[in-house]
């Protein structure tokens, strides 16, 4: 609660003059930086461009307009065709628990150290100026400046693919993308392109069934997991390998919203994460993750009930246990958005000795495509210079020129063999990067893909099997919305097809809630297995119950009470919350003369935005709030979205009485503060039914 109002105008003492015009300018001081040109040239008046006389035509002689206009005009770089929505934050990487018994990389098995990294995060469908909340796949990739070189893990917040092969990528997007006759839906998968290319290529029912799930609508980036998705392989000093796949497990436990929250929580704020994630490291409050790896033999994966190689398909940690070896803390905000979280520049390609890379098929198709884009992006194979993409240990090659070189290599000598100076860089068969010797089996070179690819539906049925009713309910009425905004009947009907096979139950409740006959089911290319199920891939099951992370909202307004204000903020604060104010007004005066700033006004911070919510407000402001549709709408949501509520007597009489909202066991008076703040570390699921139509 800030009740610490400081409303002087620094603007006052910068040596602010006026103009002729009425402009202002502020004058440099002793103790100022002077403002310059791009070549240290001090401006004198950055308001007013170079003229013949006040009225007449600019010159084009003014050096300083024609720099400040050119560089201005390009100013932006082409976005990422996809991720191009993105957050991210400079942290450490430290090893627990060494691995050296499976690979010589350096950053696996040297313990305690702390290595620098960068992380971010983004969506994949969306533009650069889209919102953070859409139902979509998260990407997070993670660059670590090891000694070694840089090694980049680029991933998702989901264990699988869409596809199989590389070269269905660009398929794959075009069809996400907005309609190209059109320019719409933006950052949305509920359209027809989208859905005629998924039911036609069975592959992607196993990630389509995640992107359906609250999988793909986090409350937070901080409560994400994160997965490199492919195998690996570790090779150890011998040369034997070993596969892995790597994981990041948030410490804040997995946590999402509910649909009709994100919708909203986009209208409100379409920055949503991107907030979250700065305040919290502005705050202290550090992101966190476990590194764990999941490691197995080629004899293990040869017993494996579906091809490990296939990036459709996860390894149940049934099966194969993620070990925890690390951790990943995020300490620092960047310090520009553009220098750093523009430019940074992920590759799979970026390993280091110790790491190669399995016959994946995407993920070959990654190795070169990543690379690739960097030009196009970022406009020179100099790209690695950028600060951002620079590694941090030493490095040395023979490359020479091209667009941006920044480099001033003091040399006669940029190739190799060479006699003209000893003291250039020469390989090393002892520390450089050797690729495992592979045994390589006479199959005929070909466009063919594996039989053992083929089996396209038993994880689907894995992840569909192992959630809640809850989780179920949420799958199967994502799936009614995005085939409710499908207008060509087939495409619905051709994806219906597809759902007997994940589940009998799954595929009756969405035709019935699209209103449709349930189609005879697609062929399937492979049997279907009944696969173990999995707790792990569940999404509320294994939500924690804490309030470390979150956020509480706290509704006041004239008179309020500041003592029940501070019992319930510091109880949240004690409980591991943020806590943040919202009135009518922005600033209020409470019960005791404290004259306080709130972090939301009421219009503007429905109660989407937090994870519990409070009302402490006296009987004449609640008659007034009773009138206004934010005020009703903040308890509705609440209630909606199985929230916890405190209120006060005043939002009883004037409020409550007057919304559909039960006084279940999370709707409690402000007497019970205990009550509350043990309500708020989770939902109440069970209230959903009673409150929205669910598949």
């Amino acid at each position: 609660m800030n009740n610490n109002i400081d409303h002087t105008d620094p603007a006052k003492d910068m040596n602010t003059e006026r103009g002729n015009g009425g402009e202002t300018h502020q004058r440099a001081g002793d103790d100022t930086k002077v403002l310059t040109t791009q070549q240290g040239v001090a401006i004198s008046d950055n308001q007013n461009s170079l003229k013949t006389g006040s009225r007449g035509p600019t010159l084009l002689e003014d050096f300083v307009l024609r720099e400040k206009i050119n560089h201005f005009d390009h100013e932006r770089i082409p976005e990422r065709i996809v991720h191009a929505r993105g957050s991210a934050a400079h942290g450490y990487f430290e090893l627990t628990e060494s691995l050296e018994e499976y690979t010589t990389a350096k950053i696996l098995t040297e313990t305690g150290k702390q290595t620098p990294l960068f992380t971010r995060f983004s969506t994949v469908a969306g533009n650069k100026g889209s919102k953070d909340t859409p139902r979509d796949v998260r990407g997070f990739s993670v660059k670590v400046y090891t000694e070694e070189g840089n090694w980049d893990i680029v991933g998702n917040n989901m264990p699988i693919f869409f596809i199989q092969d590389a070269i269905k990528f660009p398929d794959l997007i075009h069809a996400v993308k907005p309609e190209p006759d059109r320019g719409f839906p933006q950052a949305a998968s509920a359209h027809d392109t989208f859905w005629d290319f998924v039911s036609l290529s069975p592959e992607t029912m196993h990630n389509l069934i995640w992107l359906m799930s609250d999988r793909s609508l986090p409350r937070s980036l901080r409560m994400m997991e994160g997965f490199g998705i492919h195998s690996y392989r570790l090779i150890d000093k011998d040369g034997k390998s070993t596969f892995v796949r790597f994981h990041w497990k948030p410490v804040l436990g997995v946590q999402s919203t509910t649909w009709d929250e994100a919708v909203k929580i986009s209208g409100a704020d379409p920055d949503y994460h991107r907030r979250d994630l700065f305040e919290s490291i502005d705050n202290g409050m550090y992101p966190e993750w476990e590194f764990g790896v999941q490691l197995f033999t080629e004899e293990e994966a040869n017993n494996f009930p579906f091809d490990h190689l296939d990036a459709t398909k996860l390894i149940p940690e049934e099966l194969v246990p993620v070990k925890i070896v690390g951790k990943m803390v995020l300490n620092r905000n960047v310090d520009n958005f553009f220098a750093e979280t523009e430019q940074v520049a992920f590759c799979p390609s970026h390993v280091v000795p110790g790491i190669d890379y399995s016959n994946d098929p995407l993920l070959q198709g990654r190795l070169f495509s990543y690379l690739d884009t960097q030009l196009s992006r970022l406009g020179s194979p100099n790209f690695a210079q950028i600060p951002i993409n620079a590694p941090k240990c030493p490095f040395a090659n023979n490359q020479q020129d091209g667009h941006m070189q920044m480099q001033v290599p003091k040399t006669r000598v940029l190739y190799e063999p060479q006699s003209l100076d000893p003291t250039r860089p020469r390989e090393s068969a002892k520390r450089g990067f050797a690729s495992f010797q592979e045994q390589m089996d006479d199959g005929v070179k070909g466009r063919i893909r594996a039989e053992s690819f083929a089996d396209h539906y038993s994880q689907p049925r894995m992840f569909y099997r192992s959630q809640t009713e809850a989780d179920k309910a949420h799958i199967a009425s994502a799936y009614a919305f995005e085939l409710g905004k499908v207008d060509t009947a087939h495409v619905r009907t051709r994806m219906l097809s597809h759902l007997p096979h994940i589940d009998e139950d799954l595929a009756n409740r969405v035709a019935s809630a699209l209103g449709m006959e349930l189609p005879e089911p697609a062929d399937a290319a492979a049997p279907v297995q009944d696969l173990g199920t999995s707790k792990a891939l569940q999404t509320i099951g294994i939500s924690p119950k804490s309030l470390k992370g979150r956020l509480i909202g706290i509704l006041v307004a004239e008179g309020s009470s500041h003592s029940e204000v501070k019992k319930f903020e510091q109880a949240a604060i004690d409980a591991g919350a943020s806590v943040k104010i919202v009135a009518p007004n922005k600033e209020v005066t409470l019960d005791d003369g404290t004259h306080i700033q709130a972090d939301e006004r009421l219009a503007g911070g429905p109660s989407v935005l937090f994870d519990a919510v409070v009302s402490i407000i006296m009987h004449p402001p609640a008659k007034k709030l009773a009138m206004d549709s934010a005020a009703l709408d903040w308890f509705n949501d609440a209630y909606a979205h199985c929230k916890a509520i405190a209120y006060c007597p005043a939002t009883e009489e004037h409020i409550l009485s007057k919304l559909p909202i039960e006084k279940d066991k999370f709707v409690t008076p402000l007497d019970d503060v205990d009550g509350f703040i043990e309500n708020a570390k989770t939902r109440l699921w069970e209230r959903e039914p009673k409150v929205r139509d669910l598949a």
